[in-house]
């Protein structure tokens, strides 16, 4: 079987034209227990934001349709699939696109960040129930990981983070040097800039959208602090020190922009979240950022909305989210457009894509 690299798929950058953004909505009980109401409010306050720049679909159980549809609008359509959590960022596919139009959806093999969370069985399945419904073409990776550990800059660089996809709990045995050619086989990439360190107690075992992102080609925002005595000061010191020396897929040094780290804060059970203003959505002419009720969030804001110049920068209340053990990236997947990828001599194909979301 041949693989997306081989057929002429790549995975684009998050800035790209979108067709559409798939989330879930929360339903895993004993995950959020009391807070399920809230992380419900919270879900719904971001489906409507990006909403008003491009369509968002809701994946949810049939009995939740009504609610969804009170709660986020008419700019929000609902389908029913079976779920066992609420991260489409990282149970869903990583599209795909290619030079004639075509939109591809990579299943990633899924295991709920390491068996952590069971069941899990059906979020394994969603990447394939959302590929088939868009139609696109199907590829089965033979790689256990989740979107969130993966950041493409559209130009052939991904940036990922050692302490995931080298983890035991998902490709034991497998060296670097063979999971990084199967993230160029299944991605369309040339070149792997690999960060050693996510954040602590980060329950993704240390994703790179919680640590690094590329704002354009050539330029990436990180996280850092001050604190020396945080214990993520060294972790993310690392990390900017890979990040300065690196160069991308094109030969360019990498110019590294850092974003403030959130002040402290603790789940239920006392255990470090994993707060991130670089766990951000790009939609259509728009950024949908966590705003955490910090002095740090008018830092974070104005960061961004100069590195994202006539992009409309949108905070949202994330902590409600992040309760659940991750942020507005993780609950959002975008779908995108292939047409826009298409060299303008070519005549564009028909649209993929449909509306038959009810």
């Amino acid at each position: 079987m041949s693989t997306p690299r081989e057929d002429g798929f790549f995975m684009p950058a998050e800035w790209a034209p979108h067709t559409r953004c798939w989330m879930a909505y929360p339903c895993r009980e004993e995950l959020w227990g009391e807070r399920l109401a809230a992380a419900r409010d919270a879900y719904a306050e971001v489906a409507k934001a990006v909403a008003r720049f491009e369509k968002v679909t809701m994946l949810c159980a049939p009995e939740e349709i009504a609610e969804i549809s009170l709660k986020c609008g008419a700019g929000v359509a609902c389908v029913p699939v079976p779920l066992d959590d609420s991260w489409t960022r990282d149970s869903g596919p990583t599209f795909l696109v290619d030079r004639e139009g075509r939109l591809a959806g990579v299943d990633w093999i899924f295991n709920a960040w390491g068996e952590r969370f069971r069941p899990f069985d059906q979020d394994a399945a969603l990447a394939r129930a959302i590929i088939e419904r868009t139609e696109a073409v199907a590829y089965s990776a033979p790689l256990v990981t989740e979107g969130g550990a993966i950041h493409s800059d559209g130009e052939g660089t991904l940036l990922v983070v050692e302490q995931t996809l080298l983890n035991e709990n998902r490709n034991p045995g497998r060296s670097r040097e063979e999971v990084e050619g199967l993230l160029k086989d299944y991605t369309g990439a040339t070149k792997v800039v690999w960060l050693p360190c996510g954040l602590v107690d980060d329950e993704t075992d240390g994703h790179i959208d919680n640590v690094a992102c590329f704002a354009r080609p050539g330029v990436v925002l990180a996280m850092t602090t001050d604190d020396k005595d945080d214990p993520n000061c060294e972790r993310l010191q690392a990390n900017l020190e890979v990040l300065r020396s690196a160069t991308d897929a094109q030969g360019r040094p990498l110019e590294v922009v850092t974003l403030p780290q959130p002040k402290l804060r603790l789940d239920d059970e006392g255990r470090r979240m994993a707060l991130s203003y670089i766990n951000f959505y790009v939609a259509n002419g728009a950024i949908i950022m966590p705003e955490f009720g910090e002095s740090a969030d008018n830092r974070a804001y104005d960061v961004i909305a100069a590195q994202f110049p006539g992009r409309e920068v949108v905070q949202v209340p994330a902590l409600d989210i992040l309760y659940g053990g991750g942020g507005i990236h993780c609950i959002t997947q975008q779908q995108p457009d292939p047409a826009a990828f298409v060299p303008e001599d070519e005549e564009e194909p028909a649209d993929l894509e449909d509306d038959r979301e009810t």
